[in-house]
Order: C-alpha cells, then sequence, then structure tokens
C-alpha cells in the first residue's frame, strides 16, 4: 500500500487532502533533474532570471481567490485577512531588484598593477526548502527566489499541515515557463527527507521550524559539509517605556501577540512594562484583546481562528494553568464554542502576575496567550528580555530614538524593533542568535548566504 501524507483541517477535523509519498526512485530522479536544469541555469543572465521570478509571482498572485480558503481550511488562518500577497510581493520584488548589485564580483580593495583580483558569487548547487505551515507562503519565498536568483536550483518539501501550498508554487513556476527542474515540489516523510539530506547530493538547506526539528536537520546533514539556514524558536519580548505612544502601542502589540492566532515566528510573547505606565498599558490591552471574535475562518466576522493543529493548542492551556497556578491572573477567560482538550479552537489569554519561573515567560507559546510584567527600569527590562533560549526580534516603545538604540545594542537578538513589531523587512537581514538558529536570509546579505565565494586572482602574461 502506497503511503500517504493526509492533512487534517483544523476547520473541522476533516481530511481537506491527502498526497501520496514520494518514491525512493522519484526523489533521486528529482535531485538528477535539478543537477542537471541548475548547470545550464547558471549561465543564465540574472535580469532573466527575475523576469521568470516576476512571472511566477503573477501567476501566484492570480490564484488569490483559490488560495485564501485553502489557507484557513489548511492552517486555519480567518479569510478575512486575505493571503500572503502584499508581503511575497514585496520580498520577490526586493530580491529581484537586488540581485545584480548583490551579486556581482567583489573586486580587491588594493588594486595592483599587472593583476585583475576579485571574489565571484557562485551558486551553491542545489538548495533545498523545508518550510513550515504558519506562513506558508512567505517563509517558503524567502529562500526559493533568492536561491534561484543566485542559480541554484530548488527542491521544496513544505509542511504537512500546508501540502497544497507547494503545489501552488509548482503551479505558478510552469505558468511562468520556468527550466523544467530548477523548481520542484516533493512530498517526503521524516526518514526520507533526513535520508536525502544525508545523501551529500543537496548543497544547502534552509530549514523553518522548531529548536527540535533544526537538530534533527544539522544530525541528518551531519558530515556532507553543506551550509544550512535555521530559523527555529522564538520568545519575541517587547518593552514599553514611559514616554510610549500607549494607544500605538497597545494596538500595535495586542496585534503583534494574537495575529494568526499566535502562530508567530516573530510574534510578541512577552511584555514588560515600566512600573509608571504599568496599569494604564494593562488596562488598554485587554480592552483591546476582548474585541477579538474566534470561531470558523471562512466567516468574515472571525478575526481569530482554530490553531493549526489540537495539540498545539493543548500547550497554550498547560501554559495557561501552570501559570494560574503558580499565582498568574487571567484577564479575558473569554468563552469560546470548542475550546476544550482536544481542540484547535482557544480564545485569546493576557496574563499578569507572571514571572520568569512560569514556562508562559521562557519556553515558546507559538500561540494565542502573552504574559506583562511590572519593571522598575531599562537594567530590570533588559535582563529579563535576555532571560530566554532564544533571540529573533525584541520590540522597544519609546518616543527617543536614541534610547531605543542603547537598549537594542544590549538585548540578545536578531532584529531591534522601535515602536513596531511582528514585521519581516526585506532590505534588512532576518537572523536570530542563541536556539532561534543560523544563517541569514533576504536582504544583501542574504545572497551571501545562498552563494559560495570563489577568488580569482589573475596576472597578466609577462
Amino acid at each position: 500500500m502506497t503511503e500517504t501524507v493526509k492533512l487534517k483541517s483544523p476547520v473541522d477535523g476533516s481530511i481537506y487532502a491527502e498526497r501520496p509519498i514520494a518514491t525512493d526512485q522519484a526523489i533521486n530522479a528529482a535531485v538528477e533533474r535539478a543537477k542537471a536544469a541548475q548547470e545550464k541555469w547558471a549561465e543564465t543572465p540574472i535580469v532573466e532570471r527575475g523576469k521568470y521570478m516576476l512571472a511566477m509571482l503573477e501567476a501566484l498572485v492570480a490564484m488569490s481567490d483559490e488560495i485564501v480558503p485553502e489557507i484557513a481550511w489548511q492552517m486555519g488562518r480567518p479569510v478575512r485577512y486575505g493571503g500572503e500577497f502584499g508581503g511575497v510581493k514585496d520580498r520577490t520584488n526586493y530580491m529581484v531588484e537586488i540581485a545584480e548589485a548583490a551579486l556581482k564580483p567583489v573586486m580587491a580593495s588594493n588594486p595592483k598593477d599587472g593583476f585583475r583580483r576579485y571574489v565571484k558569487k557562485v551558486p551553491l548547487g542545489v538548495v533545498m526548502v523545508i518550510a513550515p505551515w504558519n506562513y506558508p507562503y512567505l517563509t517558503a519565498v524567502n529562500t526559493i527566489v533568492p536561491a534561484l536568483m543566485a542559480g541554484s536550483a530548488v527542491i521544496l518539501k513544505h509542511a504537512a499541515q500546508t501540502l497544497l501550498v507547494g503545489e501552488r508554487f509548482q503551479q505558478a513556476f510552469d505558468k511562468a515557463g520556468l527550466p523544467k527542474g530548477l523548481f520542484q515540489n516533493v512530498v517526503l516523510n521524516h526518514a526520507q527527507t533526513e535520508k536525502l539530506l544525508g545523501s551529500g547530493k543537496i548543497d544547502h538547506v534552509n530549514f523553518t521550524g522548531s529548536v527540535g526539528g533544526g537538530r534533527a536537520i544539522e544530525k541528518a546533514a551531519a558530515g556532507t559539509f553543506m551550509t544550512l539556514g535555521l530559523e527555529l524558536g522564538g520568545k519575541d519580548p517587547a518593552y514599553v517605556l514611559p514616554d510610549a505612544k500607549m494607544d500605538h502601542a497597545v494596538a500595535n502589540l495586542v496585534d503583534g501577540a494574537f495575529y494568526n492566532s499566535g502562530q508567530c515566528c516573530c510574534g510578541i510573547e512577552r511584555v514588560y512594562v515600566h512600573e509608571k505606565v504599568y496599569d494604564e498599558f494593562v488596562e488598554g490591552f485587554i480592552a483591546e484583546t476582548k474585541n477579538y471574535v474566534v470561531g470558523n475562518p471562512l466567516e468574515q466576522a472571525t478575526t481569530m481562528g482554530p490553531m493549526a493543529q489540537a495539540r498545539f493548542a493543548d500547550l497554550i492551556r498547560e501554559q495557561k494553568a501552570e501559570a494560574l497556578r503558580k499565582g498568574a491572573t487571567a484577564h479575558i477567560n473569554m468563552k469560546v464554542a470548542d475550546d476544550k482538550a482536544g481542540s484547535p479552537y482557544l480564545a485569546p489569554e493576557v496574563l499578569t502576575g507572571v514571572d520568569h519561573q512560569m514556562s508562559v515567560m521562557r519556553e515558546e507559546s507559538f500561540g494565542p496567550i502573552v504574559g506583562i510584567m511590572k519593571v522598575r527600569n531599562d537594567e530590570e527590562a533588559i535582563a529579563l528580555m535576555n532571560d530566554s533560549p532564544y533571540g529573533l526580534t525584541a520590540s522597544i516603545w519609546t518616543g527617543d530614538i536614541e534610547h531605543a538604540v542603547a537598549i537594542g545594542d544590549r538585548v540578545e537578538t536578531g532584529t531591534v524593533f522601535m515602536n513596531r513589531c511582528d514585521y519581516l523587512d526585506p532590505a534588512l537581514v532576518w537572523t536570530g542568535v542563541k536556539d532561534t538558529g543560523k544563517g541569514a536570509a533576504l536582504s544583501a546579505i542574504g545572497y551571501d548566504n545562498l552563494t559560495r565565494p570563489k577568488s580569482y586572482h589573475l596576472r597578466e602574461a609577462i
């Protein structure tokens, strides 16, 4: 019997899609097609590569009427928010726009008569993208487009929870006329993925997912010397100072904590508020959170759909219960149909009276729950922000840019925000520290991580 991957919809528990796992022969054939296609693609001018990427983007956006409800069925995001096409457009267009400049040879900084010396940025070869379900198009496009622009071939293995996203990318690239073999969507199980990574046939892997998943990727790739990009866990903090514009901070931090049911790589999971404005902030935050409407993501009135899987919601329930046992106070306690153990439907929750002895303040939640702590000063806030095994983003809410920079310099994180959060700017490198992973995506630096430096030291004939 053929092994399949089943996509269980969080909307109603039905099997929304089912696809057969690729055979070993099919996997090997895909890799060989990728290698053959990549050799010719590396000789294609960057401008021509860009035309294919923009044509793919146009084809993908043209499917939006079908894709938006597909996302809701697959992972629960309400249809009222549309797809991820704003970010997909921004990231694709920007990485195409900067490609020629980012990929041009770097001349030696000290010219010498009779010599030509420079470093070329050459394609890695075959890049594998293992994409997550929470932002299934945005996270995948971060590597797919720059890898292809850099001259590599791409093999995409998407999360089982968003199984149809890989097919949509394949349709878009086929519509764009991308040469066969350069982009291939494959359906693999974990054992096949590990075997492929350990085969030595993949030159780079980009994985977005859990810390445990990242460790499994590193273990599978051990000894192959491939390069890796790993975006793993997060526990992103915010610090609200007395001079913050309170209405703006409240509205944006509530959205940063609960958008996409809190299932955001750089979502706000803990908030530290200066004691001078703590009561005002908490009052506003609670009031704003109570405006959420939890329910069927296919209904326009719904502002928070189910979590992608029931086990993710149960983790949030466990974190909340532990925090309450240890003295925290829950402020929302919203009544939601089917909000019970074993259900993916979960109301947002705001906790005060929390501390770092509670898992909700140190361990990744990746769901609609946030703890708010009062702090006396910057020193206390910085110490607490750094008291985490993760470091993806941190946001600082103040009217003083220099003050924000001084605090940001001391926070262990990949990105420092001031007066915004839960955002990715393609002109800035996307990276993390500690258990959040390694590598870098987007910006010109992202191209450096998707190419290999090759030096040319040319001496004129004497």
